[in-house]
């Protein structure tokens, strides 16, 4: 008999259109949905952000612009070359059917690295500077882009006997496996939470890598763990100790660490000088 467990049977797809003048077939999905929402909701956070810091819009829009470029690039090629590099080699045509699925966070978490080094180049900012600020975004856009996981019936965990296993009935799973989409995405929610609190409770006045130091260490870390309960990606992964997942998460845990014992050997607590805030 199986345990007790929610039987999960969401079609990914919310409305499937065959015939659109110069598209054809059009398919709205939840995961494009909550990723769209990612974006908006990063934006509105970032209109608040620079409106505090005295910032005008036209640089927040020149932001996202490189953000979107840097975020799905970023996915899409860390799933190729990290996990899938055999296959997208010998069809290098398949690299740019995203629609077909494929993404990797720490691919976009490297996008987005990129992305901004080039962002702060041509607007003459600190590196850190946007580091700390889009820390705050990039936690939030990670509940959603998990949540849109979960209605894809993707990324989940092994088998459990807990009461909050689920039967994932669209990837043919008979039996409850650890919702770890949703563990994933609790877990960003929470350092969003933190990182919010802590940018406004300052009003931007922190020194430089606490927040991003914070982020890089409390959500690479709970990926790390959340791993350990999570299906394999892809078969190379099996033979191993470490997942690539965790592998990726390893450097991304020493930076925070690095960049948090920095920011506590500084004198003077989280603060800094009055008059030297964050990117004047």
């Amino acid at each position: 008999m199986l345990p007790l467990s929610i039987v999960w049977d969401v079609d990914p797809e919310i409305i499937s259109l065959d015939q659109v003048p110069l598209i054809g077939q059009l398919t709205v999905r939840y995961y494009g949905v909550l990723f769209a929402l990612a974006f908006v909701l990063g934006y509105m956070l970032f209109t608040r952000i620079f409106k505090t810091e005295g910032i005008s819009i036209e640089v927040l829009d020149r932001l996202t612009l490189y953000m979107v470029i840097g975020t799905v690039l970023g996915a899409r090629l860390g799933h190729v070359f990290f996990y899938q590099p055999d296959y997208y080699l010998s069809h290098p045509h398949e690299i740019l059917y995203i629609w077909h699925g494929g993404l990797a966070s720490h691919g976009a978490a490297i996008g987005i690295l990129v992305a901004l080094y080039l962002f702060v180049r041509k607007e003459k900012k600190p590196y850190m500077w946007i580091l700390d600020r889009i820390s705050i975004a990039v936690a939030l856009a990670g509940f959603f882009i998990r949540m849109g996981n979960l209605m894809n019936s993707e990324i989940y965990g092994m088998q459990t006997d807990l009461p909050w296993g689920f039967i994932f009935v669209r990837a043919n799973e008979v039996v409850p496996k650890h919702p770890t989409q949703i563990y994933e995405a609790l877990a960003y929610l929470v350092v969003f939470y933190i990182l919010y609190r802590l940018y406004f409770r300052t009003k931007g006045n922190f020194k430089p890598g606490l927040l991003f130091g914070l982020f890089t260490l409390l959500v690479f870390t709970s990926r790390f763990f959340i791993e350990f309960i999570k299906e394999v990606q892809v078969a190379f992964e099996k033979s191993m100790a470490l997942n690539m997942g965790q592998l990726l998460s390893l450097p991304f845990i020493a930076l925070g660490i690095i960049l948090l014992y920095r920011v506590w050997k500084t004198p003077g607590g989280i603060l800094q000088h009055a008059n030297k805030k964050s990117g004047k």
